[in-house]
């Protein structure tokens, strides 16, 4: 079992926290204030995104997608993708495998 490591910032009004990891899968919690951007970017890992709070303006590959609390997606490895904040919440990202960057 693992244990949540702390909090930290990832980008201006955006804090980030692994609440589980093994070296095949990653979960993390991602809390945004109103406003705030989760850079577009890209990675290697497949990642599946869920709403667990909040409303968002998500970017991936170039079309916009308004997401809110229940809503999940997928995002496909090297895909580029970011978002905007529209109203506080938090993301509960899991990643395969392990975004060892986040250790």
């Amino acid at each position: 079992m693992s244990r949540p490591f702390p909090a930290v910032s990832a980008d201006p009004g955006v804090t980030r926290q692994v609440l589980a990891e093994t070296p095949e899968m990653m979960v993390v919690s991602f809390a945004f204030r109103t406003g705030a951007v989760g850079r577009k970017h890209s990675h290697p890992h497949v990642q599946s995104t869920y709403v667990r709070s909040g409303r968002f303006a998500f970017h991936l590959d170039g079309t916009e997608h308004l997401i809110g609390p229940g809503d999940s997606l997928v995002i496909p490895g090297s895909q580029v993708h970011g978002c905007r904040c529209l109203e506080a919440g938090e993301l509960i990202d899991t990643f395969a495998p392990r975004r060892d960057d986040f250790l």
